[in-house]
């Protein structure tokens, strides 16, 4: 079974500051063809910013993207990964909390981000591995 830390190794990091703007950090996961991004203040992770919160905090809420910082809309309660995770249990930290996306954490310091897909990827091709060795 996969651990997370294997999955991510040599990922590069993509993250938005907490004083961005909506506008900015939209502009920014539609440039990278991402649905959600990490945010940090500083070098610290306070949240993450998904398509989602543009949706239901930003859009839906009538506000200005271009007036609001993220830092008001992201989604602060975060589950976070452990690079020892296995790939399984992330999935179902997902599961349980309905989320998409999770930062992959280590000593309070962000690491990586992974999304539902990534691991459902990594699913996939160990099913494939153990069925063409079945045959």
């Amino acid at each position: 079974m996969k651990k997370v830390g294997d999955i991510v190794r040599g990922r590069q990091l993509l993250f938005v500051q907490d004083g961005a703007t909506v506008y900015e950090a939209a502009c920014f996961m539609s440039e990278k063809k991402i649905g959600a991004v990490p945010v940090l203040s500083g070098d610290r992770l306070v949240g993450v910013f998904s398509e989602r919160d543009l949706m239901t905090r930003v859009v839906c809420a009538g506000r200005d993207a271009r007036a609001t910082v993220i830092r008001e809309v992201m989604t602060a309660d975060l589950v976070v990964a452990d690079p020892d995770d296995t790939h399984d249990e992330c999935i179902a930290k997902m599961a349980t909390r309905g989320c998409r996306h999770l930062p992959v954490v280590q000593q309070g310091r962000l690491l990586s981000f992974l999304s539902l897909r990534d691991l459902l990827r990594v699913d996939l091709e160990e099913k494939t591995e153990a069925l063409a060795m079945m045959n």
